[in-house]
């Protein structure tokens, strides 16, 4: 008798659990459920490529601030400056045909500028 009560119990244990078993796989064959997973796994993968390209990102700004003071150095833009004006000078836009150091002679010489009027 003993043997059988055993063989009984160790049915219905393997019956529930193999129950439980199979009703928690069609569950996660759900459309609903089928759904919620791969929004899931779609968020985990979102966040582990977001993390990626920002970690990316602040590489290139490093990376991109070290060339930059590189090529600050190469061209002297970190040089002390010189806090001294230059020397005005006195130049015209358009020169004066009349001006005495072109007059040769009693009459006008012709500079050759551009900008003069003929």
């Amino acid at each position: 008798m003993f043997r059988r009560t055993f063989w009984f119990g160790t049915g219905v244990a393997a019956g529930v659990w193999a129950t439980t078993k199979v009703n928690r796989k069609l569950k996660q064959l759900t459309p609903d459920s089928l759904a919620a997973t791969a929004a899931n796994k779609a968020l985990d993968v979102g966040t582990r490529v977001r993390d990626r390209a920002v970690g990316f990102a602040l590489d290139v700004r490093d990376n991109m601030a070290q060339r930059e003071a590189e090529l600050d150095d190469a061209l002297g833009l970190n040089a002390p400056v010189d806090r001294e004006l230059p020397a005005l000078r006195h130049h015209t836009a358009i020169e004066n045909s009349k001006d005495p150091k072109y007059v040769v002679d009693d009459h006008a010489t012709y500079s050759y500028n551009r900008n003069e009027d003929h």
